[in-house]
């Protein structure tokens, strides 16, 4: 998909307890954390992304695509591509899927390297993810 010269993307780590979201701009082609959201009782909490979706109008979703190490597809694929495709019904986004592989090590191991440890870590690492998942759309799609 092309993207608008300036448009603002919001991107989703997927997890059945918290979802990871960032924040990214398409001139500044720079992925930012922005929050991590708790999910009640394994339900997508769709009433908080709507309130994201309505402060930074994005003309972009992404939603990280958890696979194994070798590609293939396990439980949770399935799961994040349910919760991409109830984002582009509810919100009337387009949205892209991105491999996800390693993200979440990716971002803690990023965390630490920042001095984060513990809880703290553990607080940021779902939007730390999300950082990472949307950095990588951003960096295919030049």
């Amino acid at each position: 998909m092309r993207k608008k010269p300036d448009a603002t993307v919001l991107a989703f780590d997927f997890g059945t307890r918290r979802i990871g979201v960032a924040v990214a701009n398409t001139v500044t082609r720079t992925a930012q954390p922005l929050t991590t959201l708790a999910a009640i009782r394994g339900e997508t909490p769709l009433a908080a992304i709507a309130e994201l979706i309505d402060a930074w109008q994005p003309s972009q979703l992404v939603v990280g695509l958890p696979v194994h190490a070798d590609g293939t597809p396990h439980a949770m694929t399935a799961r994040a591509r349910g919760f991409a495709r109830a984002l582009e019904a509810s919100f009337g986004c387009p949205v892209a899927l991105v491999d996800e592989r390693w993200s979440s090590e990716a971002a803690t191991q990023a965390l630490r390297d920042q001095g984060h440890g513990g809880r703290d870590a553990r607080a940021k690492r779902d939007e730390t993810a999300a950082q990472i998942i949307l950095q990588a759309w951003l960096d295919e799609a030049q």
